[in-house]
């Protein structure tokens, strides 16, 4: 089988079950490995280290799929791969309850030791995106790999994110198999229904990744008049609404991402609550909106896209984490509670944090740091790189 040898010193962070190898640890390549191939990974002795997944034209040339040198990765190895993917997140969110047009994570790339692959269930619907050549190569086993086990009504693509570019891939999205009559499709999260389309929706169609967090600020809403900032289709809005908000306030730059959310509000509104919520939409540049605005609220949810796409730009992204983080601040109410959250994983947790309590200390507030939180327990991140999201609870 085709190889690569790593350089004396550079094997020590796969041995040490981190799932990339970058090209510069490379010493050597034995074969004609092509993009998407596996590859036996050694030591500059020839000791086994791995198999994995292998791309010359990717700076990170090669994802670590099995640390046994008798694995076969085949088909068979596929299946018992994601089956076992999915059986584990049945007990990772007690809490959500799954009802007809549940939404959860069913794979996440390498904390679930299949690099490259991501897979949605959103209702009837499978969503996966094949980010690597290693899985884009084998996408239609791998739909056929979710049509045994869960039976979805379609398996739809959505790799169409801008990572796969650095894989030499062009951007793909369509149905895989099966039929969707329609592509706006309803979900329900906790009771909550959102509609989301799954062939125009962030990443694979919503954001997931946020559950614990809305559920954290529908503890927080009641009686107040809430600010959902970079709202996109209303998430953190209804949980307010549902928690006893008296308003919300929809900030987004996107029209089509106003009208999402006010389609979302409209799904729920059989809810007494949220029926009593007021609900207001601004569609505006947020940071201009936010320092230009004399008014105020009582919660200030701030959750932006990521602001660093890459390393280049992480110092900058600190400094606009920092600067949202004042102009929030600035429109709290007394007693008002600010909700800050990143998903720029070249911004570390730490200087997250700490960009957004210098703001609040030079805001002159008084206030107490109510609680920090990382990735849901169904969307692991497992190594530093795959760290992104984070959010801080200031009142």
């Amino acid at each position: 089988m085709n190889s690569i040898i790593i350089k004396p010193g550079r094997e020590k962070s796969v041995v040490h079950r981190h799932p990339w190898i970058f090209s510069g640890a490379v010493q050597s390549v034995n074969g004609d490995p092509r993009a998407g191939d596996i590859v036996i990974v050694r030591d500059y002795k020839g000791s086994f280290i791995a198999q994995a997944h292998y791309n010359p034209m990717s700076k990170i040339c090669a994802r670590v799929l099995e640390l046994r040198e008798d694995a076969v990765i085949d088909a068979s190895w596929w299946n018992s791969m994601i089956r076992a993917s999915v059986e584990r997140r049945r007990g990772y969110s007690p809490g959500l309850k799954k009802t007809a047009g549940s939404a959860e994570r069913l794979v996440f790339g390498e904390a679930d030791f299949l690099p490259g692959l991501i897979a949605d269930r959103y209702g009837k619907i499978v969503i996966i995106q094949a980010l690597t050549a290693g899985v884009d190569k084998i996408k239609g086993e791998i739909a056929e790999i979710f049509n045994s086990i869960l039976k979805p009504a379609a398996v739809f693509e959505r790799s169409d994110a801008a990572v796969r570019a650095l894989e030499g891939l062009p951007e793909s999205s369509g149905i895989i198999s099966g039929s969707i009559g329609a592509l706006d499709t309803v979900i329900n999260e906790n009771g909550i229904l959102y509609s989301i389309d799954p062939a125009l929706g962030q990443k694979t169609g919503f954001f997931l990744d946020q559950r614990e967090n809305r559920r954290r600020v529908e503890t927080l809403a009641s009686g107040r008049n809430v600010l959902n900032a970079f709202s996109f289709s209303g998430g953190f809005s209804l949980y307010a609404a549902r928690g006893g908000a008296r308003s919300v306030t929809d900030l987004d730059i996107s029209a089509h991402a106003l009208e999402s959310a006010g389609r979302n509000f409209a799904l729920n509104r059989a809810s007494p609550a949220v029926a009593h919520c007021q609900r207001e939409a601004v569609q505006a540049d947020a940071f201009a909106w936010l320092g230009e605005s004399g008014r105020v609220f009582d919660l200030v949810i701030l959750d932006p896209p990521s602001l660093a796409k890459r390393e280049a730009e992480r110092a900058g992204a600190i400094r606009a984490y920092q600067r949202l983080a004042e102009l929030g601040m600035r429109r709290l109410s007394p007693g008002g509670i600010l909700v800050a959250c990143s998903c720029s994983a070249h911004v570390s947790a730490e200087e997250f944090f700490e960009a957004v309590r210098d703001a609040a200390a030079r805001s002159g507030r008084k206030f107490s740091e109510l609680e920090t939180a990382r990735h849901a327990p169904d969307h692991p991140a497992g190594f530093k790189e795959a760290e992104y999201l984070k959010a801080i609870y200031l009142g």
